[in-house]
């Protein structure tokens, strides 16, 4: 097994980007999901409720964070802490009070017209801290704006056998991107993921924390915003979440027990357990 493909989502539920290596540190890829758009409230914004997030595009190099849309040029952004900025508290899901810097009027005043919605980016500073919940972390898991965990494993052969199902069915296949993974897996099984507790890539350690459960995101078509049925409609026929049936999984959320080091395309994949 190797490691395919490795993804960023530089700002969380804007376009990932494909990368050949990136840093590992204490809330796991460096530059992934360390940009957020929230609302003016400081509710976190997806493409759950704002699907034309899908299209706006987020590139990184050393200093930078850049976005792009069509029709609406682009904006760039700096992309380490800045102590002169100011510290507004967010939400996501459940983590309340985290405290973020504001990038400014410039972002907040170009994504909402993007977006067709008052909105701030904001960055993860050093004032940021949120812990990985507790039922599923031990002490020193973190993670930035990511939903629940840090580091998110899809295989290529379970989006294969996914995407069959599908074609059966009479839909059209999905890409991997549908599913926003970190890290996408080669060279075992179709769910060969689920029975995994610890495995090993490259030198990096994870532990196997939860199934992730899939929403109407996986839906939304990351070229063009526009939704479907698929593949919710054919996960729901054999992925149901047993302990909550109403849900559906695919992948595997993880946390890195190694908090440092560097993650490559290419790199061998061990399970540990």
């Amino acid at each position: 097994m190797h490691l395919a493909a490795l993804h960023i989502h530089p700002v969380k539920s804007l376009r990932g980007l494909a990368v050949e290596s990136a840093a590992v540190d204490p809330i796991g890829a460096v530059g992934d999901r360390r940009f957020l758009v929230a609302d003016p409230s400081g509710l976190f914004l997806t493409q759950r409720t704002v699907p034309r997030m899908a299209l706006v595009g987020a590139f990184l190099d050393d200093s930078t964070l850049t976005l792009r849309s069509d029709g609406f040029g682009e904006i760039r952004v700096r992309r380490l802490p800045d102590p002169r900025a100011p510290l507004v508290s967010v939400r996501v899901w459940s983590s309340e009070g985290l405290l973020a810097e504001d990038c400014g009027d410039a972002p907040a005043s170009w994504l909402g017209g993007v977006l067709g919605a008052p909105c701030r980016l904001v960055r993860v500073g050093p004032a940021f801290s949120r812990p990985v919940k507790p039922e599923r972390s031990r002490p020193g898991d973190l993670v930035g704006f990511a939903d629940g965990y840090p580091f998110l494993a899809v295989s290529e052969g379970s989006l294969l056998d996914l995407n069959r199902r599908i074609e059966r069915s009479g839909g059209r296949p999905v890409p991997m991107t549908r599913f926003r993974p970190n890290l996408v897996l080669g060279g075992c099984e179709p769910y060969a993921e689920d029975a995994w507790s610890r495995i090993r890539i490259g030198a990096i350690v994870f532990r196997v924390a939860a199934p992730c459960t899939r929403c109407v995101i996986t839906t939304t078509d990351q070229a063009t915003g526009e939704r479907g049925a698929e593949p919710l409609r054919t996960l729901a026929r054999y992925r149901r979440n047993r302990e909550e049936p109403t849900l559906v999984n695919f992948g595997q959320n993880l946390i890195h027990e190694v908090k440092s080091g560097l993650l490559r395309v290419g790199d061998p994949v061990e399970i540990l357990g």
